[in-house]
């Protein structure tokens, strides 16, 4: 049925997986509910729906969208499964991204001055910066949540994405638009342009070590320094970065009491197994119960990790899908950082291949930052799984970053169709 729609064998295994993963929610639950199965159909739908779109309109690297489809369908097998409500605004946020996403790929293609408005990229994150500070409420120990009506909002997803921009229109080195017909070109200020670059930078990350924000701290650090490495040949600009990052990072285990914390938990989260080792504990727990095949959807006790369906959701999937189904997860995130690197790779003008390489960066450091800490492979931080984790958030945000690279991808496509035109 399926292949009569004309879906080629990806989409087709991934909506089968879909298919699979509900029915077992529908006979796990008890008593049956038959929403359950809607909500399933409603995800197949806007699945096949956008991917037709894509594919149909020629909009770039169809294979982007199908490896967050995969993510995405194994982050709803296991919310759902952990908590029905929590799975049901889920799939709000879903179809909600899916929207962004087609939104911010019109955006990229259509404003042609995103590289002039670096200026204006800064003032945006300094608000949502202060707005937060003032507003923003501890959750964990951490500023940065806004709570509007019955709504909450972290703004500091939206800053990544605003920081790899700035980071672009650095490397761009344009023109940059201030107000109306008064221009600064920082290139012109010399010695003094490489210290602006690190400053604002540094900014940046300023602001969310104001608001402990700890995990998109070190984020945004490994994005700007890969960059640096990158797109920069000088050596001594990159290792006084190093050297500042460095430095503030061993003052913060110094003198940080919950960056401290943090590392005597991974040091020896079995000191305090009841206490402030508990979740890294029972996530280790959890995945050494499911071994390599899992103990199955419903059968495991997810439920007794902390944030299972956040911060520790890939200890969730590894319990009841097995270690293959972690490593499996781990292999789609591989897989997508490498269509954005070759993306990034394909693309001439310098401030659209940072923008492409600056996502990647983001979506695989991220990856890489709380899976590290979920299997006590580094200090733990609190930041979501990409596309995976629960959270409106995370998730349309993490579509909006994918819509961009999606016109890049397109822009790609384009630039390869008329060299061969060309050629001819």
């Amino acid at each position: 049925m399926l292949k009569l729609l004309g879906l080629k064998q990806p989409v087709v295994l991934i909506v089968l997986t879909d298919i699979i993963a509900f029915i077992l929610l529908y006979y796990y639950k008890k008593p049956a509910d038959h929403y359950i199965l809607l909500t399933g159909l409603l995800v197949i739908s806007l699945i096949i729906t956008t991917y037709f779109i894509i594919v149909k309109r020629r909009l770039g690297d169809e294979y982007l969208f199908l490896i967050v489809s995969m993510l995405v369908s194994m982050g709803f097998a296991m919310i759902y499964r952990l908590d029905k409500y929590m799975g049901s605004r889920q799939v709000v946020w879903f179809a909600a991204g899916i929207i962004l996403f087609f939104l911010s790929y019109t955006f990229f293609l259509k404003i042609k001055i995103l590289e002039k408005l670096m200026l204006y990229y800064i003032v945006v994150s300094v608000l949502l910066f202060g707005a937060t500070l003032v507003l923003g409420q501890s959750i964990k120990g951490s500023t940065n949540w806004i709570f509007i009506g019955g709504y909450s909002f972290q703004p500091s997803e939206v800053i990544k994405i605003i920081f790899v921009f700035t980071l672009a229109c650095f490397f761009k080195r344009s023109d940059q638009v201030i107000f109306g017909s008064i221009r600064l070109g920082f290139e012109k200020l010399g010695r003094l342009y490489r210290l602006a670059f690190m400053s604002v930078s540094f900014m940046f990350m300023g602001f969310l070590v104001l608001q402990r924000e700890w995990g998109t701290t070190l984020l945004l650090f490994l994005i700007y320094i890969s960059l640096l490495y990158v797109l920069d040949n000088n050596t001594v600009f990159f290792l006084i970065n190093t050297a500042a990052a460095a430095a503030g990072g061993v003052a913060g285990a110094l003198f940080v009491n919950h960056i401290k914390v943090r590392i005597d938990i991974w040091l020896n989260p079995w000191a305090d197994i009841a206490g402030k080792g508990y979740q890294v504990t029972q996530s280790l727990f959890a995945m050494g119960s499911g071994g390599f095949f899992g103990t199955g959807i419903g059968m495991g006790r997810p439920d007794l990790i902390p944030e299972a369906g956040t911060d520790f959701i890939f200890a969730a999937i590894c319990e009841e899908m097995g270690i293959f189904g972690g490593a499996a997860v781990v292999l789609l995130y591989f897989i997508l950082t490498y269509r954005g690197i070759k993306i990034a790779l394909s693309v001439k003008d310098v401030f659209i291949k940072t923008v492409a390489l600056g996502l990647t960066c983001m979506f695989g450091f991220q990856t890489f930052i709380i899976i590290g800490g979920v299997i006590k492979l580094i200090p733990l931080t609190g930041i979501t799984l990409p596309f995976i984790s629960y959270g409106g958030s995370s998730l349309t945000t993490s579509f909006i970053a994918l819509g961009i690279l999606q016109a890049i991808s397109q822009i790609s496509s384009e630039g390869e169709r008329s060299e061969e035109i060309a050629g001819e």
